[in-house]
């Protein structure tokens, strides 16, 4: 049986405990693990602080561009192995394990970019007196990764970091344990990496990651994850003063205006809560309806929802692999349970069968402070909800506490611009869901997080800004 070990400090270590890692479709044993806790946290913050201080990192621009870009090298090669193994291991269907890996890849060649394009600013603010800002990287820089899309979450945030010149001690989680270990193994090929920049441990437990947050050593923090987590975090950070990067929970509102065309709609709605079987914290959970056509709305989303193939993420021809393991999908099926007292199940979905399957479920809702709009159930269930004018469809989509992403369906060419100016979303798509580009910031408004990744934001969280003045007068 296979078994997964941590990479600190430029080696492989194994634990005092051990996990056993399980396919979320069939139960079945993939391999065991080196479970982490607080003394492997202990040892990746040392190490990368040893790696930190010892070594050119912090410094060297041209180096940190060539280990992103063997990095992303190394991954390119490694690409269909990583997708196997996730689809097994997280239960994704091979093509969304594939759309994970295909858009991590260029995040790493984006930020060996970075590194070499990053510059500050400088001037003559008055005669003979100069000033010009440096940035330089924080220091070590704690990640903390969540299992739904463990590979693209977790270069989403140590990339940045690297590219800045910070070292990283990270916490994977135990989910993924052996998607995290092939992780740890390309990152150990990259020959330009110094050992112990990039330190990586996975943990079932909690007394590993929240030294990561509350360690001294540790500089800056970016944590990927549900808003209650964040929120302590945030509050652990907070007696180091130290920044943190939080991209938290979603509950994200799909305006569909009356002269939407369905025909395009339909399928990506469907898509939207469907996609990682709706783990996923951009997912579409909430569908605003324009009432015009909201009855045929309802019966094409119903039908699109009851066509959805449910099975294994290996099977040749399956929309939905299962959620990440039984206690998931027990937990989503008592959640549709307590709707259906107070909202009508348009497709009542849920647990299915043996596994983690769950099938996809329609809730009509008519209170928007109904549990089902207001919490995140992060798994296949979106809210139907009907709305008149323009401005009740605004009030609608900012009427939760998250603010991570939004959507507008419409053939109106004003209206796009007009309706996303007034939504409290980090993201706003028009005739469209799910779209990221590395170039532009992602991140959330309210309870859907601070900071921003992505991006030229996405550099900056991890870096402080040094102000230098030059006097040099004129010579007399």
């Amino acid at each position: 049986m296979r078994h997964a070990r941590n990479w600190i400090g430029g080696q492989w270590q194994d634990s005092i405990r051990r996990g056993l890692s399980t396919a979320p479709a069939t139960g079945e044993t993939i391999g065991s693990f080196a479970d982490g806790g607080a003394e492997e946290a202990r040892a990746a913050i040392d190490a990368a602080r040893s790696a930190f201080t010892a070594t050119g990192w912090s410094r060297d621009r041209d180096l940190r561009a060539a280990a992103l870009s063997e990095f992303a090298q190394r991954m390119a090669d490694r690409r269909d192995d990583l997708v196997e193994l996730l689809s097994r291991e997280n239960g994704k269907t091979l093509r969304d394990a594939g759309m994970e890996i295909d858009s991590t890849i260029p995040k790493l060649r984006y930020n060996a970019a970075l590194a070499l394009t990053d510059t500050g600013r400088s001037a003559e603010v008055k005669p003979g007196m100069y000033s010009m800002t440096l940035r330089q990287p924080l220091g070590v820089a704690g990640v903390i990764v969540p299992w739904n899309s463990p590979v693209v979450l977790a270069v989403r945030s140590f990339a940045p970091a690297l590219a800045a010149g910070c070292t990283v001690a990270m916490k994977m989680p135990a989910q993924t344990a052996h998607t995290n270990a092939l992780l740890f193994e390309i990152a150990s090929s990259v020959q330009a990496l110094p050992a112990g920049v990039l330190n990586g441990f996975t943990e079932s437990g909690n007394a590993g990651a929240p030294l990561l947050v509350s360690d001294p050593g540790v500089d800056v923090v970016s944590y990927t994850g549900s808003t209650a987590v964040g929120k302590l975090i945030m509050a652990q950070a907070a007696a180091g003063l130290k920044p943190v990067s939080l991209e938290l929970g979603g509950k994200s509102p799909m305006l569909v205006f009356d002269d939407a065309d369905l025909d395009l709609a339909v399928p990506v709605l469907t898509a939207a809560v469907t996609t990682f079987a709706g783990q996923f914290c951009m997912a579409g959970s909430r569908v605003l309806v324009q009432q015009g056509i909201a009855d045929r709305l309802r019966a094409r989303l119903a039908a699109s929802f009851e066509a959805v193939r449910v099975g294994p993420g290996h099977g040749p021809e399956v929309d939905m692999g299962p959620v990440i393991d039984r206690d998931a999908a027990e937990r989503i099926d008592r959640m549709i349970t307590e709707a259906e007292s107070y909202a009508k199940a348009v497709v009542r979905g849920g647990s299915s069968g043996p596994g983690a399957f769950v099938r996809p479920s329609l809730i009509e809702v008519a209170d928007v402070s109904a549990p089902i709009v207001q919490q995140e159930v992060f798994g296949p269930v979106a809210t139907f909800e009907v709305f008149g004018t323009e401005q009740e469809a605004i009030e609608l989509a900012n009427a939760t506490p998250y603010g991570l992403a939004a959507g507008l369906w419409t053939r109106d060419v004003d209206r796009p611009l007009r309706v996303a100016r007034e939504l409290d979303a980090g993201t706003v798509w028009t005739n469209a869901w799910g779209i990221i580009h590395d170039q532009f910031e992602e991140g959330g408004f309210k309870h859907s997080g601070v900071g921003r990744l992505n991006g030229q934001r996405g550099l900056e969280e991890f870096q402080e800004i040094k102000h230098l003045v030059h006097a040099a007068p004129a010579l007399q």
